[in-house]
């Protein structure tokens, strides 16, 4: 491993035991981190979500960590309220690792900047 992989690693980890702190419980993987995410960005609250909703949580939290790199823009919220993103940037062909890690790097920036947790 790089030493900029076992610092991303590092901040990750870092950021599972903050979000333990702040819900109760450590989030066991990326997907569940990315739901927390969406549910934030949506700004309902903790709702009962169905499986397919839980999906479009996801996908609207990879939106907005990923408009920080202008891959995203948000269009608008729909009649719901749900907000709905445009992809404006081809994303780069990465294998399954380097899409974590592309996430992952987002998401901690997400967390820092735009909720301000220190980690």
């Amino acid at each position: 491993m790089y030493k900029k992989d076992l610092e991303l690693e590092r901040n990750w980890q870092k950021l599972r035991l903050k979000l333990k702190d702040i819900i109760g419980k450590k989030p066991k993987d990326l997907n569940a981190v990315l739901l927390l995410i969406g549910v934030q960005e949506l700004g309902k609250g903790t709702l009962e979500f169905s499986k397919e909703q839980k999906q479009d949580l996801m996908h609207i939290a990879i939106c907005k960590v990923l408009s920080s790199s202008g891959y995203y823009v948000l269009e608008g919220l729909d009649e719901d309220g749900w907000p709905h993103w445009k992809n404006v940037k081809q994303l780069p062909h990465f294998d399954l690792l380097e899409q974590e890690q592309l996430l992952k790097m987002h998401i901690l920036e997400y967390f820092t900047s735009e909720i301000k947790l220190e980690l």
